[in-house]
């Protein structure tokens, strides 16, 4: 049943974003702030449009420590039908794979010989990020073998538009040929979201394992009250944290407030292994873009289904030379607050003009709506709409007649049955003329001999 609901869950997900792109194609606006952003790779996307409102090197590709575990999550919840009820058995030579890696773990070995609950095994995954669970789930799915998993996990990524990224094991351990890239791993998060138990097990700071005496806590100090200190933000979701010396921190994570959410992705902010002075750059880069975005930014309407973008020229139509051309529904972006209309500038793609007859709401043409004001540095894409006529006009018989007779006219092959027609003409006037002539002769060759 869960396996079906996911499914479900994934093909609604598709259908909202082909619906979405329709209404509201997600576009990039690289707003100006003044926050100095440690993490080397950052994309910070609006969760309610899809837009992105901040990126810095978003394709570059980076590695991804644990935030890894994201997609493992993904795997096992697209393969196990019943987390609860699916029992995992423990086995030593699965978690041998680890040994001397200096893994995070999520004390599994002391389950060995026993059974885990696949929901026990991913909080123990997601919550401190052990990478015990991480193998011990990727060898269960896999029917054995990690290695098959692994490539379940590199084919998702392709079915999600990944375009830069290249899993080597489930867990994110250092590899240098596992890499991704902020954007790319938005989408597999966003994807993530979708699925059954992930928002509430990413966002769960303690949890008991059955049969375990002490609580899993969470690596994400950003949703922890009680351990979080400067790191912790209220209005902080999930998700997954990450650290590989290669790596240094990662982090994926949101955040709502006001009816706003946004998906915050931050790879290879600098880390120390001294722990008295290491710093989580990725956690404070989210703290302070979360708080300008929602504070800074808000939803806004920028074009209207009402308002002209432009007037298109009009044939074939009595006593009207043209028709205005709207947006085929409102657009409304993720903009500043102080955001005016004449910051938006819209770009057509029209033909030259249309033939009548044209109902309200054909399709005519083209708009791409950019935002260019003080807050970029350089015009941005909002969305791209369809423009489509305001009214409807009726063709005009007589100036159809007259356009098609123009057209029978004008029209090469026309032109040249003309040309033959008249070129024939001339041939039949010469040999008609050379006939005659000859015709003529020969009346008076035949008078000549009569007189003879």
């Amino acid at each position: 049943m869960r396996k079906k609901l996911s499914i479900i869950l994934s093909a609604i997900l598709v259908i909202c974003t082909v619906f979405s792109a329709s209404v509201l194609p997600a576009g990039a606006a690289n707003y100006k702030n003044k926050i100095k952003v440690a993490s080397k790779s950052a994309i910070l996307i609006n969760l309610d449009t899809g837009q992105t409102v901040y990126e810095k090197d978003s394709d570059t590709k980076r590695y991804p420590a644990s935030t890894t575990k994201i997609m493992t999550y993904i795997i096992v919840a697209e393969h196990v039908n019943n987390f609860k009820r699916t029992k995992v058995p423990i086995k030593q030579s699965v978690l041998d794979v680890l040994e001397g890696t200096g893994s995070s773990m999520a004390n599994i070995g002391a389950h060995v010989g026993k059974k885990m609950s696949v929901i026990d095994l991913l909080y123990s995954m997601m919550v401190p990020s052990g990478n015990d669970a991480a193998v011990v789930l990727a060898d269960y799915v896999g029917g054995g073998s990690i290695e098959k998993f692994v490539s379940m996990m590199n084919s998702k990524a392709k079915d999600l538009g990944c375009k830069n990224t290249h899993f080597m094991n489930p867990d994110g351990l250092h590899d240098k040929n596992h890499y991704t890239t902020a954007r790319d791993l938005a989408k597999i998060t966003q994807y993530a979201l979708t699925l059954p138990e992930f928002s509430k097990i990413s966002n769960t700071t303690t949890y008991y394992v059955a049969g375990d005496e002490y609580p899993l806590v969470t690596t994400n100090y950003l949703i922890d009250s009680n351990r979080g200190g400067k790191y912790y933000y209220q209005y902080a979701k999930g998700i997954k944290t990450g650290t590989t010396d290669e790596a240094g921190h990662c982090l994926v994570t949101s955040g709502s407030a006001d009816g706003y959410s946004y998906l915050g992705v931050f790879l290879k902010s600098p880390y120390n292994p001294d722990p008295a002075k290491d710093v989580y750059g990725t956690m404070l880069d989210a703290k302070a873009l979360f708080r300008w975005a929602l504070t800074k930014l808000e939803l806004n309407q920028v074009a209207s289904s009402e308002t002209p973008m432009r007037e298109e020229k009009i044939n074939l139509a009595w006593g009207k030379n043209s028709v205005q051309l709207v947006p085929e529904k409102n657009i409304n972006a993720i903009v500043p607050k102080d955001f005016k209309e004449s910051d938006v500038k819209v770009e057509t793609t029209v033909p030259d003009s249309v033939d009548a007859p044209v109902k309200k709401g054909d399709i005519i043409g083209k708009a791409v709506v950019y935002y260019d004001g003080p807050k970029v540095k350089e015009k941005t894409k909002l969305a791209e709409v369809n423009l489509v006529s305001s009214e409807s006009v009726e063709r005009s018989g007589i100036l159809y007649i007259f356009s098609v007779i123009q057209n029978i006219i004008t029209s090469r092959w026309f032109i040249v049955v003309v040309a033959a027609i008249v070129l024939l003409l001339i041939l039949y006037i010469i040999i008609s003329s050379i006939i005659r002539r000859r015709n003529r002769r020969s009346r008076r060759s035949v008078r000549r001999y009569r007189n003879f």
